[in-house]
């Protein structure tokens, strides 16, 4: 048997490089113990990372081995104990392999490779192929992220900053410039001289050569008095300051905590707003987050408050819709903000309000947001909330988008329905 070793060092002598093409191998098994964990585990508990199991059968490695053909000569072992068609007994404690399973007559078994990836690793499998759909650059107002960047080269500057490759291309330049007829008038002087050489020797071709002499010793004089490197060549880069562009975003986090919205309900409310609120804080670095709960009246609040308040009432959707209008209309003009709204409710309002939150989001929302979803948690049929949302689906079928959510576990893959990219969701 031949072996392969592969001894090339990582970078600074880590397995940084190794891990990293283990999980590209074996993506599809990440991603599936990524979706268990969150159907498992709390939202808030994502953070901490997870234990990932891949099957053994599905670590196979590639291996080098002799073909068949050729004589080949093996020498095997001895032993006391058995002779031919004796059968081995199995191991005590249950089948070979399988990590302890039952008891199995078969001689075959696979043990599980469990490994452990952090929290950056758990959230970009959690969060891969998520976007803020419609994510467009608006004006960037009073930035305070810049940049140094370079900007040509200039005459002056610190010593650290000198281009050396540039200063001595213009010194170069510069000596073609100021000596090129001096050299010009040094080549004809030498073509002379030679013709005059090849001539019969006379006095005055002696006195020419002597004159030639002269004139060539005071231009190669000349041109050896000029500097290699002057002052005037040092070329310096140019760094000047800009700003970085970005794009700013706000989100909207309107929950209902109405009577009828139960403790299971809003628990699962929760953990959708606390979802979101993970993905924005990790893709995107300038971003406001407003929380917007609501019963009969609606009422902005920190995240404190909208996760943990146990403020109830009945249910009037349409003050958390006008008080989003509003906050858009003070705060976060269109022109320089990318606006989106998620909406989290049972989908129960009071009688005649539904056609008022449906006129308000067609006239005051829409045409400002880039995106506007809406999940309905719900076990039961579709409230009226629900179907006077379809008519603003139909007005903006690109721009508005919901979905329903019965159990927690739903709620993970809304979340990717709901924010999914537009290429995936539209191929």
């Amino acid at each position: 048997m031949s072996y392969i070793i592969d001894r090339r060092l990582n970078g600074k002598n880590k397995s940084s490089v190794n891990r990293q093409r283990f999980l590209r191998r074996y993506r599809n098994h990440i991603k599936k113990a990524v979706s268990d964990a969150v159907k498992q585990r709390s939202i808030t508990d994502l953070e901490s990372g997870s234990e990932i199991t891949i099957p053994s059968r599905d670590l196979s490695e590639p291996v080098f081995h002799h073909g068949p053909g050729g004589v080949n000569t093996r020498v095997f072992p001895g032993n006391k104990e058995f002779v031919p068609g004796d059968e081995i007994q199995r191991p005590r404690g249950g089948g070979a392999g399988g990590g302890g399973g039952k008891a199995s007559n078969s001689g075959e078994g696979e043990d599980e490779f469990v490994f452990q990836i952090d929290r950056d690793e758990f959230l970009e499998f959690l969060f891969e192929d998520l976007e803020l759909p419609h994510m467009v650059k608006k004006q960037l107002a009073d930035s305070s992220d810049y940049k140094t960047v370079q900007a040509g080269f200039t005459n002056q500057g610190n010593p650290e900053r000198l281009n050396i490759v540039r200063s001595l291309r213009g010194a170069h330049a510069r000596r073609i410039a100021l000596s090129g007829s001096s050299r010009r008038q040094i080549k004809a002087l030498e073509r002379e001289k030679a013709e005059l050489l090849e001539q019969p020797a006379d006095d005055a071709r002696d006195i020419r050569l002597a004159d030639i002499d002269e004139e060539l010793e005071l231009l190669r004089a000349k041109v050896s008095r000029m500097p290699f490197l002057d002052t005037f060549d040092l070329k310096f880069n140019n760094l000047i300051k800009t700003p970085v562009p970005s794009s700013k975003a706000v989100m909207f986090c309107v929950m209902d905590v109405s009577g009828s919205m139960t403790q299971s309900i809003k628990d699962m409310a929760k953990r959708f707003f606390l979802l979101l609120y993970m993905f924005l804080k990790r893709a995107y670095k300038r971003i406001d987050v407003v929380f917007i709960r609501h019963h009969t009246q609606a009422k902005e609040v920190d995240e404190e408050e909208f996760f943990y308040s146990r403020e109830t009432g009945g249910t009037i959707v349409s003050s958390a819709i006008a008080l989003t209008a509003e906050v858009i209309e003070a705060r976060y003009p269109p022109g320089d903000w990318n606006i989106y709204v998620a909406q989290a409710s049972d989908g129960d309002n009071w009688d005649g309000d539904s056609d008022a939150c449906r006129d308000l989001l067609l006239e005051r929302i829409m045409p400002k947001v880039q995106y506007f979803s809406y999940v309905e948690i719900t076990t039961g049929e579709h409230q009226n909330l629900w179907f006077e949302y379809e008519r603003v689906r139909e007005a903006f079928p690109d721009v508005f988008a919901m979905e329903k959510i019965e159990t927690v576990g739903d709620i993970y893959p809304v979340f990717r329905e709901l924010f999914s990219r537009r290429e995936q969701r539209t191929g």
